[in-house]
């Protein structure tokens, strides 16, 4: 199995900044995807951010210039650079892995997301 574990959410105000961690653990053989969704209240999750083991990205138009992915791989672990937040980023992130080959199996690829950490922007 394989865990995904968030940190470094919180409470920051307008034009702030944080960055989120997510630690991928288990019996990782490979991870294709990694990325970052998030939910508002009252609204469907939505993608964020993601990063191939390659390191391409992809970004939501929302957070392009105020976002920045990246990952390392030897630690499975992507990260999210948030700047000038804004009120309408309160949401949970969550983590996401994609792609995902474990070291039981490494012919199959799983899916997996992470519990999600609550990120507040206001005054």
């Amino acid at each position: 199995q394989v865990q995904l574990v968030e940190s470094g959410g919180g409470l920051v105000q307008p034009g702030g900044s944080l960055r989120l961690s997510c630690a991928a653990s288990g019996s990782i053989y490979s991870i294709y995807v990694m990325g970052w969704y998030r939910q508002a209240p009252g609204k469907q999750r939505e993608l964020v951010a993601t990063i191939t083991s390659g390191g391409s990205t992809n970004y939501a138009d929302s957070v392009k210039g105020r976002f920045t992915i990246s990952r390392d791989n030897a630690k499975n672990t992507v990260y999210l650079q948030m700047n000038s937040l804004k009120p309408e980023d309160t949401a949970v992130y969550f983590c996401n892995a994609d792609g995902v080959r474990t070291t039981v199996n490494p012919a199959l690829t799983y899916q997996y997301w992470g519990q999600g950490t609550q990120v507040t922007v206001s005054k």
